[in-house]
């Protein structure tokens, strides 16, 4: 299968495992298959099977120049026994209302260890296949998860360099420590002056000068990414769709052939878009539901079409969504708008120029039918947290609480009573503070290690081996710089001549 750019020409499209090395485009699109899959299969055996051969199987239909032995043996090693759950991502039955899909029984508690530990099988398979002779430099921005999780998954990665920027002051405690303390010789980790979309924004610049880059490949390296932009980090988290829905038949909630919906913590857009690509390829979800905090511009676009990112920005207690410019919301625009990567060019450009962008209301149209959004302050995300422990004794991290209150909200306000599902992205002990605060209106002595011991000590039960391994790590000292200081930084983790 090929790949091109949102915003470039099909005539140069790559193989997918060229697409995963690489990245991000030079245009500074993002790669989407040439010819979207249209895979022939029996819904009732495909979901029915282990976690690790179903990933094997919905890989195969988007990446088949990996021979399928290999995409055995990656699927093999990266959903093993760094999982806490043999199912990898267990839904759990009703709480409150609704069934949680757990996506954090990974090694760093948050649903983007599904594809990072998958990545690093897909990229070092790749740069065998295609013969690449350059370290690869993970160059990431993250809001949180994605740095933590990528720096787990490459961590002493032969061949491979990771360097992840973060806002400073925009992370919590504990996925600071994460960040601070993953052990491995090839990992840096970055507070970059700003917020997230700032490191972001400079991320892709450097993505996008070509001198820098072809200083890189003289001194023996070349960048990729490991954000939900990489169509390799991308395209694993499709699979847990199906899980969700294979266990909904299981469970009996729901007979084969039943349409779902899904309501899915939002920032980057990458976890909501596997959603659609899931879809896509047959998966019977009626709605998507996009939950915002209240940095809600996708809220605002959802609902008038207009994308607009000049607005104040808040720090809040769900920080993987404090974000205004949802890099992967251009894949959706190329598919809304019938693949024309010129009309998607254009609408990035006002955005980065401008700062906005209007949607056609053809394209609007296309969205009505497929997506509904909603947000939830943080007063409203404190007291989701409360409800949902107070009625069922189940805890839930202020991610998903954004989720639950905003698939809450949608059920009141709409006719559509569809079984709903909530993406549930990171284990509440990431974020202890929080979740203490709304259950008890109390603030924790102390933040990090010890909330998560308070908070623990408040509702019982048995911790998992990932939070066990938060206390095994010594973090290193922070560093602070500028967002043009970053490819100096660069420069000097890797010796540039």
């Amino acid at each position: 299968m090929n790949y091109r750019s949102t915003r470039g020409n099909v005539k140069d499209a790559l193989k997918s495992s060229d697409a995963v090395v690489q990245g991000l485009a030079p245009d500074g699109g993002l790669y989407v298959p040439v010819d979207f899959p249209k895979p022939a299969y029996d819904l009732e055996k495909l979901i029915q099977l282990p976690y690790q051969k179903l990933a094997q199987t919905i890989l195969q239909w988007f990446f088949n120049d990996y021979p399928a032995e290999q995409l055995a043996d990656g699927t093999t090693k990266a959903y093993a026994d760094q999982w806490d759950d043999d199912s990898i991502a267990p839904l759990s039955r009703q709480k409150a209302g609704f069934n949680y899909l757990e996506l954090y029984h990974g090694p760093t508690l948050a649903f983007k260890d599904i594809a990072l530990q998958m990545l690093p099988q897909l990229m070092t398979k790749a740069i065998k296949l295609n013969g690449v002779d350059r370290d690869i430099v993970i160059l990431t921005a993250t809001s949180g998860d994605t740095g933590t999780a990528s720096m787990r998954g490459f961590s002493n990665v032969d061949g491979t360099q990771v360097i992840v920027f973060y806002p400073d002051g925009g992370v919590s405690p504990v996925q600071l420590k994460q960040m601070l303390g993953q052990p491995g010789q090839n990992l840096t980790a970055v507070a970059v002056k700003g917020n997230f979309d700032d490191a972001q924004t400079q991320v892709k610049q450097i993505f996008n000068d070509q001198a820098f880059n072809q200083r890189l490949i003289n001194n023996g390296y070349q960048f990729s990414s490991a954000n939900s932009m990489n169509i390799g980090r991308l395209i694993p988290q499709v699979v847990y769709y199906f899980a969700a829905y294979g266990q909904l038949v299981e469970q009996g909630q729901i007979k084969l052939g039943d349409a779902i919906n899904f309501t899915v913590p939002t920032g980057n857009f990458g976890d909501i878009l596997a959603g659609w690509y899931a879809k896509k390829v047959g998966l019977p979800i009626k709605k998507l539901i996009c939950a915002s905090n209240e940095n809600n511009v996708l809220t605002d676009f959802f609902t008038t079409g207009r994308y607009d990112r000049r607005r104040a920005f808040h720090l809040t207690s769900a920080p993987a969504m404090d974000i205004l410019v949802s890099s992967n919301l251009e894949r959706l625009l190329f598919d809304v708008y019938d693949e024309d990567a010129t009309s998607v060019k254009e609408l990035m450009e006002r955005l980065q120029n401008d700062g906005w962008y209007q949607i056609t209301a053809a394209a609007k149209a296309k969205l009505d039918s497929e997506f509904a959004a909603g947000y939830a302050t943080q007063s409203q995300v404190a007291g989701e947290i409360k409800y949902v422990y107070e009625t069922s004794g189940y805890l839930i991290d202020p991610h998903t609480a954004v989720g639950s209150f905003v698939a809450r909200q949608y059920q009141k306000n709409s006719d559509d009573q569809t079984p709903m599902v909530i993406v549930s992205t990171a284990s509440p002990y990431k974020f202890p503070e929080t979740v203490y605060h709304a259950l008890t209106g109390q603030d924790t002595q102390q933040q990090g290690l010890p909330s998560i011991k308070q908070l623990h000590d408040l509702v019982g039960g048995e911790l998992t081996a990932g939070v066990k391994e938060l206390f095994d790590h010594q973090p290193r000292k922070e560093s602070v710089i500028a967002p043009d200081d970053m490819e100096n930084l660069i420069a000097q983790v890797l010796k540039l001549k």
